[in-house]
């Protein structure tokens, strides 16, 4: 019964057909990546903490420059909240000493995932399954894929990019369109 089975083409069709299934199923979910870490620990920016209230992110083009405001400072920052996947570590916008500016993820700690991206964005950040699918919904910018799962880990922002409005950071699945978790990031 079995042999007569084995000889018949519907049987290999189907067997054909249920191997590229798993073979694609395999591929679009990546479901080892569950069980797997990347950890990147690259060096961050050493930044200068404000000297008080009166210090801005910006300084104004008539201020005298001090050595706090000629090395890196801090833009902006916040903490991770969970998304889709629980996710912790704090995310921070630097300036650097030339003028450029810098997104580095502090301690960042998430699952690992097929297609994930470092996004920064206009939208809130909002806690729980409420927050998961917004991010795609305003203005948006891919500064790359997401280097590692866990550690510390940073992505030059293109120059002519206007940060005015970015207010948050999603680590993005694209392939199923979900935030793993986001920060919002506050200005200093």
């Amino acid at each position: 019964m079995i042999s007569r089975l084995l000889r018949t083409p519907v049987t290999w069709i189907a067997v054909a057909v249920l191997a590229a299934g798993s073979a694609l199923g395999l591929y679009w979910f990546q479901p080892w990546k569950l069980f797997t870490n990347s950890e990147v620990a690259e060096q961050l920016t050493v930044v200068a903490t404000p000297a008080g209230p009166s210090a801005s992110a910006e300084p104004s083009a008539s201020a005298e420059p001090t050595p706090a405001a000629t090395g890196p400072t801090l833009v902006g920052s916040g903490d991770f909240v969970s998304h889709e996947h629980e996710t912790s570590g704090s995310a921070r916008i630097v300036r650097t000493a030339d003028g450029r500016h810098r997104l580095e993820l502090v301690g960042l700690d998430t699952s690992n995932g097929p297609d994930l991206r470092v996004w920064l964005t206009d939208q809130p950040v909002l806690p729980g399954k409420a927050g998961w699918h917004v991010f795609d919904d305003g203005r948006w910018v891919e500064l790359g894929r997401l280097k590692g799962n866990r550690g510390d880990q940073g992505y030059d922002i293109p120059a002519d990019l206007d940060l005015a409005g970015l207010t948050s950071v999603s680590i993005w699945c694209k392939r199923f369109a979900v935030s793993f978790g986001a920060a919002a990031l506050d200005r200093t």
